[in-house]
């Protein structure tokens, strides 16, 4: 029994050393003298572990009867075949018996034990020290779903994706701020949870950015290059001292840049050494070689046949002799960063030749002359083939077919696609951060591309729900908005989902109230009247019915005193082909009845009456505005209107400037009881409408850095009359000053949003002004874009003026503003926003010179 109890404990022993083995086996060998043969009897698998106990077996293929030595390499296989599943923490083997005698000369036979215990799964993921949209976007990032099986390489991996995320952020101390822990789960042996604790602590602001071995661009000229990476600045506001490696290595190429515009076109950074001065504090040093400067020698083209050199030439803009500059050089032969660049490259991709390919080669460096040979490889022409949509679930293939500008048998034109994007983008009706050309099944032989356009669908109708103080009180407004509504199908059932939908059409209802108006208004627009050009058609009617209230106190308002205006539009817009297709040609015929009952204002002096005002409005835009209509990131929109009456004047026979109540002449038509009737005088004077009102707009979206966008704003109004006799007409007046929502009357008022100010305050007139002007800029910058939510903060400053009569107009005697504000965009509710703008100056009527101060204004809707 002692022999086979020592035989026992050495058989193990001898195991245990097989298990250390890690040699590559290919068949079974003894492994030192000390090894011993064996036929295996039992196999037995313990432990903790999930799997079936044959299966186990199988895997090992271990069987009953198989010889093998001990210690051997078939169990260092064994071994290192489990150990590679990644799929267990624990892999032992033992031999629990050895029977026989050792002193036959048969095989002992040899009964083992496989222990092993399983790598426990994932149950549950918890993140600690970031905020929940954080936590949630680092768990989707990780990718650590429920069964995952928590080894140490699982564990290792996950602190090293989370401590490289968050360095490459600028959270340089976020190494040894990752904690990862797993916590048994009590109802299961083989689960556990993991938390994972994050204290990114604080990014590192820059000290110091100092460099070496620059004579002829100074430190100031070369930080400032670095648009990214900038030392700590107290005056600075929009752009932080904060190090991140990523926007880091950008600048180091902008720096190298610099020097290349300036003809230095063997600058190099030599190094650039990052200081820590302390936690919060890093300061860096960025040592440069400037080189020589050189100058454009002999520009030659090669393989062009399309084009001549001479215009090539003249495209590229360049002269021998000129300093070199490599960054102008690379833009004009290609820069993708400007879909729209007029570059060399883009001239082929947009006449045709989609195969081409232009690149600039040295031919010669002697001295400081450097000649160019640039190499055009024209290709085959290519011709757009099939043209496809996906995505569209909801909007018709024809609505998205109309404003695709690529069509099958056309040359192929990148700029086609572009303008394509841009188009789709502009009808609200898809994710315009989504919409993806994809070119396929292109083919140089034959010389043709199909293009697919992957689109998303957006919130198409909307619910309008305002709430706000405006026109004197509480403002209420309730719409109904479907931007891709179809009126073709509005007696069919079964396309009501939960309205008629997919054609592109425009339907609005809207009412809002107070206690001082009611107002309702109808519109129908459809984009493509006749279906085959951008010809676009608008039908509106609208009713109002407001009272008069005390001008000193909103909140006495009479409603014997009534002012209803009734009226409709009809209006056609054309998409124009020259100068360029951005251009659109507006026309519309406008009438309106103002019906005045006991309304008495200062503008007229009849209570009882009416008036009517049919009116011609013209209007010229050009919008190239790109591509995401709730957040523009290029692009212009420029426009000009001009709305007007026929000259009545000139033919109806009236004498205005007899018609007087001075005039000892007047008829007597305009007499009661031999006394001048104001009333009646005015009457006459309004009875048709004769003015001309003209206005002006003009935006541009630039780019400053990143997603920073500028958006510049400028406009003007004017209201004038034909004849002076007769003067300017009470209604379509200016009102300036607040957030907009005072726009209640039906009038032909225009209400320009002012921040900073109460509704309507600038205006010097409480009838309202026939003149004003408005400059704003306005920073805006994204916190996401996605289809979910479209999120951005901005700050403005705005400067308007508003002015009685045209001889009083003054475009620098205005009143100032700025602030900051947030706009959420949703599909489940549309735009939500707020404003806090403050008012430098004093409004006109204000009676004391105190300035406007902090005035808060909202944005409300909602959508669906």
């Amino acid at each position: 029994m002692t022999n086979q109890l020592t035989k026992s404990f050495i058989a193990t022993i001898i195991l245990l050393t097989g298990f250390f083995t890690s040699a590559q086996i290919v068949t079974d060998a003894p492994i030192g003298e000390e090894s011993v043969q064996y036929r295996i009897g039992e196999v037995k698998v313990t432990g903790s572990q999930s799997y079936n106990e044959n299966t186990v077996r199988a895997f090992t293929g271990l069987r009953p009867g198989m010889e093998i030595y001990v210690p051997g390499e078939k169990l260092s296989k064994v071994v290192k075949k489990m150990w590679d599943l990644k799929l267990f923490s624990d892999i032992r083997i033992y031999a629990t018996s050895i029977e026989g005698d050792p002193t036959d000369e048969f095989i002992d036979t040899i009964n083992l034990e496989i222990y092993i215990v399983e790598v426990p799964n994932v149950r549950n993921v918890e993140i600690t020290g970031l905020r929940k949209g954080k936590a949630k976007d680092l768990r989707e990032e990780l990718k650590l779903q429920k069964g995952t099986k928590a080894t140490e390489n699982l564990i290792t991996n996950t602190r090293t994706f989370i401590e490289n995320k968050y360095r490459k952020k600028g959270f340089l101390n976020a190494d040894a701020l990752v904690r990862i822990r797993e916590v048994q789960d009590s109802a299961s042996e083989n689960e556990v949870d993991m938390k994972i604790d994050v204290d990114r602590g604080k990014k590192p602001k820059i000290s110091y950015i100092d460099f070496e071995g620059n004579e002829l661009i100074p430190d100031k000229k070369l930080r400032k290059a670095m648009k990214n990476t900038k030392k700590r600045n107290i005056l600075r506001i929009f752009k932080r001292s904060k190090y991140v490696e990523e926007d880091f290595q950008e600048d180091l190429e902008s720096v190298v840049n610099r020097y290349k515009e300036k003809g230095f076109r063997d600058a190099r950074v030599i190094s650039d050494t990052l200081i820590k001065e302390s936690d919060d504090r890093v300061g860096i040093k960025i040592q440069v070689e400037e080189g020589r400067k050189y100058y454009f020698g002999d520009i030659k083209f090669v393989g062009n046949n399309v084009y001549s050199d001479e215009f090539l030439q003249r495209k590229l803009g360049i002269e021998k002799g000129d300093v070199y500059n490599g960054v102008a050089f690379d833009e004009r032969i290609s820069n993708p960063a400007d879909p729209d660049s007029d570059d060399i490259s883009n001239l082929y991709q947009n006449t045709g030749y989609l195969f081409s390919s232009v690149n600039a080669v040295e031919t010669k460096v002697e001295n400081d002359t450097i000649d160019f040979e640039i190499r055009i490889v024209e290709g085959k022409e290519a011709y757009f083939n099939n043209i496809s949509v996906t995505g569209n679930t909801r909007t018709n293939d024809n609505v998205i077919y109309r404003v695709i500008r690529t069509t099958p048998g056309e040359k192929y034109s990148r700029q086609k696609i572009i303008n394509s994007i841009r188009e789709l983008g502009a009808l609200g009706l898809f994710n315009a951060e989504k919409i993806n050309p994809q070119l396929k099944n292109v083919n140089q032989q034959e010389g043709t591309v199909d293009v697919e356009y992957e689109l998303e669908e957006a919130g198409a109708s909307q619910i309008e729900l305002q709430g706000g103080y405006g026109g004197g009180g509480f403002v209420g407004t309730l719409g109904l908005r479907f931007n891709n509504f179809s009126i073709r199908n509005l007696f069919n059932g079964k396309a009501y989902k939960p309205v008629p939908m997919g054609d592109g059409q425009t339907l609005a209802i809207r009412a809002q109230a107070s206690t001082i108006f009611r107002t309702y208004s109808l519109n129908f627009t459809e984009p493509w009247l006749g279906g085959k050009k951008p010809v676009s058609f608008n039908v509106s009617l609208s009713h109002s019915e407001q009272y008069r209230v005390n001008p000193q106190n909103f909140r006495e308002v009479d409603r014997d005193q009534r002012f209803l205006i009734t009226g409709g539009t009809i209006g056609l817009a054309k998409r124009l082909e020259w100068p360029d297709n951005y251009f659109q040609f507006s026309q519309a015929l406008s009438v309106q009845h103002y019906n005045l009952k006991n309304y008495r204002t200062g503008l007229f002096n009849f209570p009882n009456g009416f008036s009517n005002n049919i009116a011609y409005t013209v209007g010229l835009t050009r919008d190239n505005v790109g591509v995401n209509p709730i957040f523009p990131t290029y692009g212009s929109r420029f426009s000009v209107t001009a709305k007007m009456t026929l000259p009545y004047s000139l033919w109806n026979g009236v004498d205005y400037a007899g018609l007087n109540a001075d005039n000892p002449d007047l008829p007597d038509e305009y007499r009661t009881n031999g006394l001048a009737d104001l009333a009646k005088i005015d009457q006459e004077r309004f009875r048709f409408l004769e003015y001309y009102k003209i206005k002006f707009q003009g935006q541009w979206y630039t780019q400053l850095y990143d997603k920073l966008i500028l958006q510049t704003n400028t406009e003007f109004g004017f209201l004038g009359a034909y004849n002076s006799d007769r003067g300017l007409v009470p209604f379509e007046r200016f009102f300036v000053g607040g957030d907009g929502l005072g726009a209640f009357s039906l009038d032909g008022r225009d209400i320009i949003r002012m921040r900073g100010y109460e509704n309507s305050s600038l205006t010097t007139s409480a009838d309202g002004d026939t003149v004003y002007n408005k400059f704003s800029l306005e920073l805006r910058y994204p916190i996401t874009l996605e289809q979910a939510a479209s999120i951005y903060v901005l700050t403005f400053a705005e400067a308007a003026g508003s002015y009685e009569r045209f001889r009083t107009y003054n475009p620098f005697d205005v009143q100032r503003s700025a602030g900051a504000g947030l706009r959420i965009f949703m599909p489940a509710f549309g735009l939500l926003g707020i404003d806090f703008g403050y008012g430098f100056d004093s409004a006109p009527n204000n009676p004391t010179p105190d300035p406007s101060g902090w005035q808060v204004h909202f944005i409300i809707g909602q959508q669906f």
